[in-house]
């Protein structure tokens, strides 16, 4: 009997290819788990706007010959522009940037990945967060009397006392949690099988999350490498487009915290980070303004690399992670 080897088609390449892609990331999957835990913020915030009553639409749609049922509209209760409400909005701005900057994507809405070692740092942080939060609540407190004031003048006729609290100390609140991810244990003895199904079902979401991670540095590398290649290259009326320096900082920022977050899933993509870091390592952004040839030489290696990333993003399982990445928080 004889047995002749064929070599394998492309598409049983493919399959081989898709199928050491899936073993890969599962075996990342399962390290991304052990290494990290599940961190949930949430804010208590008031609401500074407010639906017009039926009466109050039925008058604005008069005012367009409009008919009311088919109307949407609402009165802005505070002047969210004063000072003392930013720097309350600032503290929630900045602390939900530390808890991105410092953590992983994950498929539940509201829910990232904090590395284990860096629990402390985040605790610290948010902690913090938490105190300056109350202190620019004061202040802004201070100023309460006078913004329902001026939305009294503003708002004339639909103005409307009860809408407002007797003071916004309690209307604001920074708090977090640690959600569990995996089945409980008693699960185990009391119904073993739920408790596999279980367990299977959190490999598949730390699966998922690998890949989520993956694509969503792929994505920002690319954008921040196409918005730097654009400004390199051409000009404007005869001159070099100008480029601010945080086209480069915001790059090597990134480069640092892939290196922080890097979950080791995906060579390629650590090769196409690798490359773009290696262009910039030492560059500086007076440098660049100043030597026409190095401006040149960059510019064209990273047009490069935006053209593989594009081909790497091309042949990513899209399955809606990118959009599931971009309202999980």
């Amino acid at each position: 009997m004889t047995i002749v080897l064929e070599e394998p088609t492309q598409a049983s390449s493919r399959t081989n290819t898709q199928a050491n892609s899936t073993a890969n990331t599962s075996v990342a999957g399962h390290r991304l788990q052990l290494a990290t835990t599940a961190i949930r913020l949430r804010f208590r915030w008031p609401g500074v706007r407010k639906s017009l009553s039926p009466d109050q639409k039925r008058l604005a749609a008069g005012a367009f010959e409009a008919d009311h049922s088919v109307l949407s509209a609402a009165k802005k209760l505070l002047d969210t522009s004063h000072p003392a409400f930013r720097a309350v909005s600032a503290v929630k701005s900045e602390t939900v940037a530390f808890w991105r900057e410092h953590s992983l994507p994950y498929v539940e809405p509201g829910v990232r990945l904090v590395r284990r070692q860096d629990v402390d740092l985040m605790e610290n942080h948010l902690r913090q967060a938490q105190v300056e939060l109350g202190q620019a609540v004061e202040q802004l407190d201070l100023f309460y009397g006078q913004l329902i004031t001026q939305a009294r003048v503003h708002l004339g006729d639909l103005f409307n006392a009860s809408d407002y609290s007797v003071s916004l100390s309690d209307e604001f609140e920074l708090s977090w949690d640690y959600p569990a991810t995996e089945p409980p244990d008693y699960l185990q003895s009391v119904a073993p099988e739920v408790y596999e199904a279980e367990c299977r079902r959190v490999r598949e979401r730390f699966a998922e999350a690998v890949q989520i991670a993956e694509s969503t540095f792929a994505e920002e590398l690319s954008q921040l490498v196409s918005h730097l290649a654009n400004r390199l290259s051409g000009d404007d009326d005869g001159k070099p487009k100008i480029f601010r320096d945080t086209a480069i900082t915001n790059l090597k920022e990134f480069f640092d915290r892939f290196e922080r977050l890097n979950i080791n899933s995906d060579e390629q993509l650590e090769q196409l980070v690798a490359r773009a870091r290696g262009l910039l390592g030492g560059v500086r952004p007076d440098e660049l303004r100043e030597q026409e040839s190095l401006r040149q030489r960059i510019a064209s290696g990273l047009v490069r690399v935006e053209a593989s990333l594009d081909g790497y993003l091309a042949e990513r399982p899209r399955r809606n992670i990118l959009r599931r990445a971009a309202t999980n928080e």
